[in-house]
């Protein structure tokens, strides 16, 4: 049998990461062979590509699902794992930018996409170790003045589950002397990413789903009244198709190229540390991220390691070495777990657009997209995914609010829009350093 490689994904095995190592589902992977025909063809078994089929199988629709690797290859089977509300681009800035209609209804929205994980894993029974809460920290006076403004928005927008909290508040849930206060969101949360991706393809193949892996999409023909995805040794003709690859689409679909840019972002797991030492380090067991530009973010896995995540590389490469990149950050946090093994060092993309709201829309009549979660994508492509469903459906009054928002393309065009994002990532990054 030939050795089907990919330009994204090697030969489509899973990256070497804990969230691998540890997956609970070991899958046999089904390449598309031949022509095949489907009401809907999604192209991404990632949480947006399965959340928007689940949805739609539940509703009686025959769906087929096309990926280019396995299931979770991508940002949905090794990101932070961790469940917060709300978008990249604050509501203050949707605000300003598009409108207080705008904010209200995506302020409505904002919490939803949690509520649908909780759903999913309740409904389908998906062991993926979900705990509650998740914890903003603040370095310095200024962000506690941001977590002030968040808290107070949100709550004009008719949601007050943020408590914030002062330094001994805070070492209570995080015993850290590196943070001078923070926030706590009750309806946040975290999970192991991959074994929830998994489970959600295991429920959506329990409706009826059919799921073809290690199939890269090469081309995706709109213009037919019934479009189709063609891969490397097979095709499917759908009635609709809907575009969920994120970070990972490629060139497959010229349209999208200029909308979204590639960001690596990377991730460690240190040895087990064993249940006092974790319980310590993290009292709540709830997840965290501080509130910088270029932000750390961490939580205890379920067998008590510290799974540590922050940096951004633009443009979607990989730092030489991860784990010396991250440790310092780690041990910054965390003193006592200076010179702590690391056991798991990996990185991966997630899709940026040049606003940091996510986009939703259609190419011609009947095919659809989303992406562009900028690193909010665990909450935001449940969401979108139920939208998508909702619009294809026949309901199209979210959907429509969506598609209308503007979007730009990255200044500087694909050449150059990496190193035009950095210089402008130079100056938060700044104001970071000084405490501004």
């Amino acid at each position: 049998m030939v050795k089907v490689t990919n330009a994204y994904a090697g030969d489509g095995s899973y990256p070497t990461s804990y969230y691998a190592a540890s997956r609970n589902i070991i899958r046999t992977p089904v390449r598309l062979e031949g022509r095949i025909e489907a009401d809907i063809c999604v192209v991404g078994a990632g949480y947006t590509g399965l959340a928007t089929a689940i949805h739609l199988a539940e509703k009686g629709y025959r769906v087929t699902v096309v990926e280019g690797a396995q299931v979770g290859w991508g940002a949905s089977g090794r990101n932070g794992g961790q469940i917060v509300n709300g978008l990249n681009a604050s509501l203050s800035t949707i605000e300003r930018r598009f409108g207080e209609g705008a904010a209200r209804f995506i302020g409505g929205l904002v919490q939803e996409g949690g509520r649908i994980i909780r759903r999913l894993v309740k409904a389908y029974r998906i062991d993926c170790d979900l705990k509650p809460g998740n914890i903003y920290a603040a370095y310095t006076a200024a962000h506690m003045k941001e977590l002030e403004a968040k808290q107070a928005l949100w709550r004009r927008y008719g949601m007050d589950d943020h408590q914030l909290l002062d330094r001994e508040a805070l070492q209570n849930l995080v015993d850290s002397e590196a943070y001078c206060g923070g926030m706590l969101d009750t309806t946040g949360g975290h999970i192991h990413p991959l074994n929830l991706v998994l489970g959600e393809a295991r429920a959506f193949e329990s409706l009826g789903g059919v799921i073809y892996e290690m199939s890269p999409v090469t081309r995706v023909d709109h213009a037919a009244v019934r479009p189709t995805v063609y891969t490397e040794r097979g095709e499917v003709c759908a009635r609709i198709v809907v575009l969920c690859g994120n970070a990972y689409l490629g060139d497959a679909v010229p349209a999208l190229v200029s909308r979204v840019m590639p960001v690596s972002t990377q991730m460690i797991a240190t040895a087990p540390l064993g249940e006092a030492l974790a319980h310590s380090l993290i009292p709540s067991d709830m997840c965290v991220e501080d509130v910088r530009y270029i932000l750390d973010y961490f939580r205890l896995s379920a067998d008590k390691r510290m799974i540590f995540g922050g940096g951004t590389v633009y443009g979607g490469t990989d730092p030489a070495d991860v784990a010396a990149k991250l440790r310092p950050n780690l041990e910054r946090v965390f003193p006592r777990l200076k010179g702590v093994k690391i056991d798991y060092a990996w990185s991966g993309n997630f899709a940026l657009s040049f606003t940091r709201v996510p986009q939703m829309g259609r190419i011609g009549s009947n095919t659809y997209f989303a992406h562009g979660y900028s690193g909010h994508g665990v909450t935001g492509s449940h969401l979108f995914g139920r939208t998508l469903a909702e619009a294809i459906d026949g309901d199209t009054s979210r959907f429509d609010v969506f598609e209308k928002l503007p979007w730009y393309p990255f200044p500087g065009g694909r050449m150059f829009r990496a190193q035009y994002s950095t210089i402008g990532s130079w100056w938060y990054m700044f104001k970071d350093a000084v405490g501004l």
